[in-house]
């Protein structure tokens, strides 16, 4: 007698975002990175990431999602350390859900700001961070969905109709995996920026300029090269050898090298493998 074996299907991680744009090269404070959804909240999921993101009680995270406000971060050994964490929430539903965070010099505007106009420190936050933020945002933000022409979206990001929450994040947050296909096929799994530098023995600053700016990086011999698709980096380190093939042939046939290391990959069995198992576009 046999026993039939049931395939156990892993739970799918929940998708927190489907539209992204990047403005981090804009002048901080206002450089951040707005992530959107279209599909219905996920409060439980949201208000988890963003907890953890950002050191908030889960509590008061779930709360804040509810209903907005603030949370200003506790003192620490009677000095403050950190500013705060805000979310605006029309109850009338006419605009997204909306969070953000503020520095200590912004949060110490924002107090000033509050009490010389009798105003919250909610609408202080918003009124201090808005001003900040490049020019093209501000006049997006006064458009519907971003001002986004919905004809030319992905269609599992356009049916989901208006957007229902935008996260102004500054963080390359551990939560937000990156895939890595190594020499040996194995995909490697990792999160914030320095777990990826500390993966492949690089700088912090290195790793940012790589996975922002795309391109190669030679690390001991070998390569990681990086290109930017649908705005998300996809990461591929090459060994020597593929290097060597690699750069021989972009020398050999006038190609990019970028191009050369894409034709390495898919003429590698380990490497292809991979490439076989991942939609690397989506993940990393």
């Amino acid at each position: 007698m046999f026993k039939i074996k049931k395939k156990l299907e892993k739970p799918k991680p929940p998708i927190l975002y489907n539209v992204i744009e990047d403005y981090s090269e804009f002048d901080a404070p206002g450089n951040v990175t707005v992530c959107a959804m279209t599909l219905p909240e996920d409060v439980a999921a949201h208000a988890k990431i963003l907890a953890e993101s950002y050191e908030v009680p889960p509590g008061e995270m779930t709360a804040l999602l509810a209903s907005g406000g603030v949370y200003v971060y506790p003192q620490v050994g009677g000095v403050l350390t950190r500013g705060l964490f805000a979310c605006l929430v029309d109850a009338s539903g006419a605009t997204p859900k909306q969070t953000w965070v503020l520095d200590l010099m912004q949060f110490a505007e924002a107090e000033q700001w509050a009490r010389a106009r009798g105003r919250s420190l909610a609408e202080a936050a918003w009124e201090v961070f808005h001003r900040t933020l490049p020019e093209e945002l501000k006049k997006k933000l006064e458009q519907k969905n971003l001002g986004l022409d919905y004809r030319t979206l992905d269609r599992a990001v356009a049916k989901g109709g208006d957007i229902k929450y935008m996260d102004f994040r500054k963080d390359w947050s551990p939560h937000f995996k990156r895939l890595c296909i190594m020499p040996d096929g194995r995909l490697i799994e990792t999160g914030g920026l320095e777990e990826f530098a500390q993966l492949h023995q690089i700088t912090v600053p290195q790793a940012k300029r790589l996975v922002e700016e795309g391109g190669t990086l030679d690390v001991g011999g070998e390569v990681l090269a990086c290109q930017i698709v649908n705005g998300q980096p996809a990461v591929a380190r090459f060994s020597a050898k593929n290097y060597t093939k690699a750069k021989e042939l972009a020398v050999s046939r006038g190609l990019h090298l970028m191009d050369a290391l894409s034709e390495v990959a898919y003429n590698d069995p380990a490497m292809m493998r991979s490439l076989q198992r991942k939609d690397l576009g989506g993940r990393i």
